[in-house]
């Protein structure tokens, strides 16, 4: 190649040059007698002398030829090499070239990458430690097709990258750079020259680790974790969630008990999670966000779990553990928006990348936050990624993807004039849409068994329909207006509810339209909402009993369960990311009773399959009333694909019930199997000794306990004590 011409001397000299291995590195040419010798240049600025030393023990003594970059030549073939500099003040420094190694990503992972169809792009971008032309080292690679230059800075050149700027991959808009003897450990970020010739500071936007906050910086990593969950990601893979029982725990894992890491919760968990019986946790956003009272919904570091709590291996160790502990783990994600933190993804390149370029589209009025460019490929590609990331990486069993309606809706939360239609001039975000069924279709794709799940709180069609079929592709979807209705209901005082029978019958006419989680979250809990059991009318007792009611009802309601944390022992206080649950409360008797039935509650839901195997089948539900009717009471029966039935009977009003008659769906005796008014309880006592007979119509009479609710399971072909049968 000729020359380069002081200019360009001058640029790769700064670290401003795009192409900065056209000029440093080897480079092949012709000596005086026609053979092929090779320049070997370096830049290593206020050094005394610099040589490069070959592994084939050949010396190449090298001559300064302008600002801070040396040159020499070679006979022969190439091969690896050390520059070794002298400096007239500190030590002598040795050390591989970065110059000296060809790119670490090939043809395939670049074409992908511009395609938008990388499934496996958090392999390829970010920071990697591997070998590479017998060196080892750690490989580095960003998206940032806006910038002129992009330079790596760190802990390890002083945050100084005038020495380790990029390369530009061409078309891609990728940028890349191998740098020789960096490890795990060391922090890092890119810094990029925008357009407008200005550097910005950013974080790597695939980091798979970042500093405690409110630190910033990435971090290098690599995992050397060894999983022991095959036998249930065997079994999951051969199972639908759809048919299993779901009772899930939701958490914040920063307030559950305050100070532990992902290892300390571990055994905590398990010990508490399984003597409750959920069958899963699902916490609440665990991937890197620089403010903690976010709970982490504002997201930076979308490949990076939270180092509040420890290292990435440290988070694969606690899903590892609750999985061998037969717990399913759910991680709230976050695809919908991100915050407009400096140094994450906003204005990545010193323009907008990852977010939409109009602010009609692309920033979020409520949050003050940016909203992803879901039409432009390369960013489609690393949300589906993500969501892959976490299912391959971590072994989690299902995303919960928050905020959906935001995400469908151009005109969310917007008055007129203030966005922008699709291009059929409607409301719909089309590329919002098609990224959703993507993301869908491929984590289902690759990862069978586990499950999408979506936040949506509007009538849009569909959602949980396969998307083959128009439809967005989630397994389930959280049921927002049985929580709103029902909410709404056990507030009111039992005087008046007889008035209001419909806020908890309503849900029954669209039960079966979608595959529904019935949602008590973290956000019933906050802001002035005040705890579950703040809202339940009256006494204590009898706050109490609305709460075991309640969620006798909502256990046997169509539908998966979700609880938030501290909800299960009946905490009084408002929840606050800040402070540890009020674990004190299970010292006190009638806490701890709530506490018991919760258990009792999931123990008795999992044992019975009519409760949960045809949770989305109108066909294996029926309502109750006949031939009473109070409107004070909610009844109806579950069936299994086995003739098993459930009955689940309950009495919203202060009375007990005697003497009332209800028809159910067989004859024959139906078991007493909850009665959440029992005395372990902290009920009074009312029942029916264990038993509610029903006659060859299945009339039963039977005895309803006050704020109490019955399951009643049915049991074909028993003997019923009468007078002529005896």
């Amino acid at each position: 190649m000729p020359e380069p011409d002081d200019r360009l001397l001058d640029a790769v000299a700064a670290g401003s040059h795009h192409d900065p291995h056209a000029v440093l590195g080897l480079h092949p040419g012709t000596d005086a007698a026609g053979g092929v010798e090779w320049a070997v240049r370096v830049r290593r600025p206020l050094a005394r002398s610099v040589t490069a030393v070959f592994d084939d023990g050949i010396r190449v003594p090298l001559e300064h030829v302008r600002a801070g970059i040396w040159e020499g030549t070679r006979g022969g073939e190439p091969g690896r090499y050390e520059v070794v500099a002298k400096y007239e003040e500190g030590p002598d420094h040795t050390a591989e070239d970065p110059y000296g190694h060809t790119p670490t990503l090939g043809e395939l992972d670049l074409h992908l990458i511009r395609e938008g169809r990388h499934e496996e792009l958090w392999r390829v971008l970010g920071a990697h430690v591997r070998e590479h032309q017998g060196s080892r080292g750690t490989a580095f690679a960003v998206w940032a097709p806006n910038a002129r230059a992009v330079r790596v800075v760190g802990d390890f050149n002083s945050w100084d990258g005038q020495g380790h700027a990029m390369r530009s991959m061409g078309a891609s808009g990728v940028w890349e750079l191998f740098i020789p003897g960096l490890g795990a450990g060391a922090n890092y970020k890119f810094e990029l020259l925008s357009r407008g010739g200005s550097w910005v500071l950013k974080a790597d936007p695939m980091a798979r680790q970042a500093e405690v906050p409110p630190g910033t910086a990435s971090v290098i990593t690599e995992s050397s974790y060894s999983w022991g969950d095959g036998e249930w990601m065997s079994r999951r893979a051969k199972s639908q969630l759809l048919s299993q029982p779901v009772s899930v725990y939701e958490l914040h894992l920063g307030s559950w008990r305050q100070g532990l890491s992902y290892r300390e919760a571990a055994d905590q968990l398990i010990e508490y999670v399984t003597a409750c019986g959920f069958t899963h946790i699902e916490f609440l956003p665990l991937a890197e966000h620089p403010f903690g009272g976010s709970w982490g919904y504002q997201v930076t570091g979308y490949y990076a779990p939270t180092s509040r709590y420890g290292s990435p291996d440290d988070l694969r160790y606690l899903i590892d553990r609750l999985h061998q502990a037969g717990i399913g783990v759910i991680m709230d994600w976050v695809p919908g928006h991100f915050p407009k933190d400096a140094f994450a993804l906003a204005r990545f390149d010193g323009e907008p990348l990852y977010e939409h370029p109009d602010p009609r589209r692309g920033e979020h009025k409520d949050w003050g936050t940016y909203i992803f460019d879901y039409g432009r490929p390369e960013v489609r590609n690393f949300l589906v990624a993500n969501a892959l990331y976490w299912l391959e990486e971590f072994h989690v069993d299902g995303l919960r993807v928050d905020a959906v309606a935001s995400m469908l809706y151009l005109d969310y939360s917007r008055e007129s004039g203030e966005w922008l239609p699709n291009i059929h001039g409607g409301r719909e975000n089309l590329e919002a849409i098609a990224f959703l069924q993507e993301v869908n279709a491929t984590a289902y794709r690759r990862y069978p068994g586990i499950a999408m799940i979506a936040e949506e709180s509007t009538s849009f069609p569909g959602v949980t329909a396969p998307t083959d079929h128009a439809g967005l592709g989630f397994g389930l979807k959280w049921n927002m207006g049985w929580m709103n209705d029902s909410l709404q209901y056990i507030k009111r005082d039992p005087l008046y509810r007889s008035h209001h029978e419909g806020e908890l019958s309503f849900s029954f006419v669209y039960a079966f339209s979608e595959n529904y989680i019935l949602p008590i979250s973290h956000d019933e809990v906050v802001h002035g909402k005040g705890s579950l059991f703040g809202r339940m009318p009256g006494d204590h007792w009898q706050r109490l009993a609305n709460m075991r009611v309640f969620l006798a009802y909502m256990w046997g309601h169509p539908g998966k369960q979700l609880l938030f944390m501290g909800q299960e022992f009946g905490q009084m206080s408002e929840w606050s990311e800040s402070r540890s649950l009020d674990w004190w409360l299970l010292d006190q008797p009638t806490h701890a009773q709530l506490a018991g039935f919760v258990a009792a509650l999931n123990r008795t839901y999992r044992e019975h399959s009519a409760l949960w195997a045809r949770d989305s089948d109108g066909g294996a539900f029926t309502r109750l009333g006949a031939p009473s009717w109070n409107p004070n009471v909610v009844a109806f029966a579950r069936r299994d694909w086995h003739g098993n039935s459930v009955a689940v009977v309950c009495n919203f009003s202060g009375n007990p019930i005697t003497g009332y008659r209800l028809t159910l769906p067989a004859e024959g005796v139906w078991h007493e199997v909850l009665n959440t008014d029992a005395a372990e309880f902290g009920g009074s006592g009312v029942g029916n000794l264990g038993v509610v007979n029903a006659d060859s119509n299945g009339l039963a009479s039977m005895v309803l306990p006050p704020l109490g609710a019955l399951w009643l399971r049915h049991e074909p072909g028993a003997h019923i004590p009468s007078p002529t049968r005896g």
